[in-house]
């Protein structure tokens, strides 16, 4: 989100001769992606928390508008504020660590932020409601596809993956794609895992691939739960996804799966979406912003199996030709674009 974010900032800031800076906390000073900024625009600080703090704050004495892109990152922006009474304040607002109560100087970047912006709706509410933020402030801006994803116009399976996993053009391959921890088990895998187990009787060629960095207890958990539920042929723990293999990985799988309570937004349903793939989602986190409507995906409550099973038993039946791909695709890239992202950024910067 903040590459785009960035991205789209750089591009504003060319057109009206603006000016941008780029400070980055935990990314050395070489990490700078130069698609998304040119290298001169970018500081990286290496975890240097103090060095940071001191840059930021002796920047933002001569700047317009700061705009801080996790709660954690708030407390050189509360300084610069002091220091800068006419600078604007912007907090980005993502998702479960600013969906409780906060504490400290965290609490304090509320009471002065002259703008919120929220990655969906559902965090706009529980940031009115856990944060006490002024309704006024909170502005909706739900996030984009990648501006450099290329996106397929062919939505033929990758024979190398086919290969690799040992599947079958015909095979049934649904995708489960987030980082694997043992605290992160609300995105919903568990219950995926259950219901294929139900369904192989009904579709034996069903291949679950859940893709994503694993830490070893919760790899260890996943395989035993594997284990019971008999899933040993029908299931794919791939590990941490190059960035050049992500495309080809939603173009192996038949259906994109994530029924979160955990998701501020969900890039995620998004990428998978401009890659054509029809997704299930939950309905108690931001998903519900980025899969507006049933051409796009199924909706379910992520606590009930028998929906989330209804849901994949019917997108399985479907055909998933190029036309109805396409179609998905076009939906997420009318939705989540540059252009319209940009229009509301720009708005946003000469409102105030």
């Amino acid at each position: 989100m903040s590459r785009s974010l960035v991205y789209v900032l750089h591009q504003l800031c060319q057109k009206n001769n603006w000016r941008i800076k780029l400070h980055v906390l935990n990314d050395p000073p070489t990490a700078v992606s130069t698609p998304y900024l040119p290298a001169i625009y970018f500081k990286g600080f290496s975890r240097k928390k103090i060095m940071f703090s001191l840059k930021s704050i002796w920047t933002g004495i001569n700047t317009d508008i700061v705009i801080v892109t996790h709660v954690n990152l708030s407390f050189p922006a509360i300084v610069i504020r002091l220091l800068n009474p006419q600078c604007k304040v912007w907090l980005v607002a993502h998702g479960t660590e600013v969906w409780r109560p906060l504490s400290g100087w965290k609490k304090t970047i509320w009471q002065i932020a002259d703008r919120i912006i929220c990655v969906s709706s559902f965090t706009r509410d529980k940031v009115i409601a856990s944060q006490h933020a002024n309704p006024e402030h909170c502005t909706i801006l739900n996030s984009i596809v990648d501006p450099f994803i290329k996106i397929p116009e062919d939505f033929s399976k990758p024979a190398y993956l086919l290969e690799r996993y040992g599947l079958k053009h015909t095979d049934k391959v649904v995708l489960t794609l987030t980082r694997i921890t043992c605290d992160n088990i609300a995105k919903g895998y568990d219950q995926v895992i259950q219901v294929i187990s139900k369904i192989r009787k009904n579709f034996p060629n069903i291949c679950y691939l859940l893709a994503g960095p694993w830490d070893p207890a919760e790899k260890t958990r996943i395989e035993q739960l594997i284990a019971e539920n008999g899933l040993g042929d029908n299931f794919i723990l791939t590990g941490y996804i190059k960035k050049e293999e992500l495309a080809d990985h939603f173009l192996l799988a038949d259906l994109f799966i994530l029924p979160s309570k955990k998701e501020g937004f969900g890039i995620v349903l998004i990428e998978a979406m401009a890659f054509g793939l029809p997704v299930i989602c939950g309905n108690k986190d931001g998903s519900t912003d980025a899969v507006r409507h049933e051409e796009m995906g199924t909706i379910i409550d992520p606590d009930d199996q028998e929906a989330l099973e209804l849901a994949i038993r019917k997108k399985l039946h479907e055909s998933l030709n190029r036309e109805f791909r396409k179609n998905i695709q076009q939906e997420s890239l009318r939705h989540f674009n540059e252009r319209h992202y940009s229009k509301v950024l720009a708005q946003l910067i000469i409102n105030g």
